[in-house]
């Protein structure tokens, strides 16, 4: 946004960059546009200096700042690209926010019960076997099982289930990395019950902007689409439109292969095919986007508000568990100091 000011401004390119450097806190970036400054001042084009860092600059920046230099509006892509950057940043943020709550409510959670039942619950059973308690209820009994798990050989066992734990994400984040493990994670994020939907919606939100930004600036169609599979975030939808790409190469309209690919609701299709015969396909790739764009929101308030009740229930499920597993061997003994037989041995006691 800043850089689109001071180009419409009439601030050359030189000097532009130069001002991004001194305003950037990050070292990298600085280093990043120092070179990009130093191949303009070369005469090099600024999307062909951009290019030699695909790390910062992706496709889509790279595509959108190379229409803008060709059509001559350079800051009308650059206001454009920082609007959707903006959208794309707050929708990630919204994601963000909705997934942090209830992991640091399970984290919590979880922290708790493995505090009670690594500290608390043995000094309760010992208690117990001191007050000669043999035959303990079944529900104390699966409770001991698990607090002897976590205390027994210590902390070698901690250590080990520790080791575990941190092998499988390493080992599940080389799968992911691979292609047919990115696929299939892609996949199963889709299909997933209640955040599948979600996925999708977010997929579909992000292609209908990134496509409807790349045309209104002026890039090629089978341009934009191979930028936007690469932006796109899920291998699945990515390959739906690379086919649907090579379809519309061979003279096809482009709602048609998009439908056969069944990633992309009928809504979509008809109001891209709708857009594509009335030549306002950006603009109704906006509407696109702007509907699912509200659809994540509402779709993230719900599972916000759903999953705080349910976290809440688990957790009471889980200190409940705990409570009963140590109260039935109490209240067995003060029945057994209550009968006759257990009388007469107190007092003799």
């Amino acid at each position: 946004r800043q850089f689109s000011t001071m180009v419409d401004a009439g601030v050359s390119l030189v000097r532009c960059l130069t001002v991004l450097q001194e305003q950037s806190p990050s070292t990298k970036l600085r280093r990043v546009l120092a070179d990009v400054q130093a191949q303009v001042e070369s005469g090099q084009s600024l999307s062909t200096a951009m290019a030699r860092h695909p790390r910062i600059f992706n496709n889509l920046f790279i595509g959108l700042i190379r229409a803008g230099e060709v059509g001559g509006v350079l800051e009308e892509s650059l206001q454009r690209l920082s609007q959707f950057l903006e959208k794309d940043v707050e929708l990630r943020r919204k994601v963000r926010s909705a997934m942090t709550y209830p992991i640091i409510v399970m984290v919590v959670a979880v922290s708790i019960v493995i505090g009670l039942v690594t500290f608390i619950v043995p000094k309760f059973i010992a208690l117990f076997k001191e007050l000669g308690v043999k035959d303990f209820p079944k529900l104390t009994q699966y409770l001991m099982s698990f607090s002897n798990f976590l205390t027994m050989n210590f902390p070698q066992r901690q250590l080990t289930v520790a080791a575990c734990v941190i092998a499988g994400v390493i080992a599940f984040r080389m799968f992911v990395r691979t292609k047919f493990g990115k696929r299939l994670y892609d996949r199963l994020k889709l299909k997933v019950p209640v955040f599948g939907r979600l996925n999708h919606r977010i997929c579909l939100a992000r292609f209908s902007r990134t496509l409807g930004t790349l045309l209104v600036s002026g890039v090629p169609i089978l341009q934009a689409l191979e930028t936007v599979a690469g932006t796109v975030d899920n291998e699945i939808i990515s390959d739906a439109v690379m086919q649907a790409r090579a379809r519309i190469r061979e003279g096809d309209r482009i709602g048609e292969p998009l439908q056969k690919s069944r990633m992309f609701p009928p809504m979509v299709v008809q109001m891209i095919s709708i857009g594509e015969e009335s030549g306002a396909l950006d603009q109704m790739l906006t509407k696109v986007a702007e509907f699912y764009e509200s659809e994540v929101d509402a779709a993230i308030e719900g599972l916000t508000a759903a999953i705080e009740p349910v976290m809440i229930v688990m957790l009471g499920g889980c200190v409940l568990f705990i409570a009963l597993a140590v109260l039935m061997p109490m209240v067995n003994i003060i029945q057994s100091l209550q009968s006759p037989g257990g009388g007469e041995a107190t007092g003799g006691e």
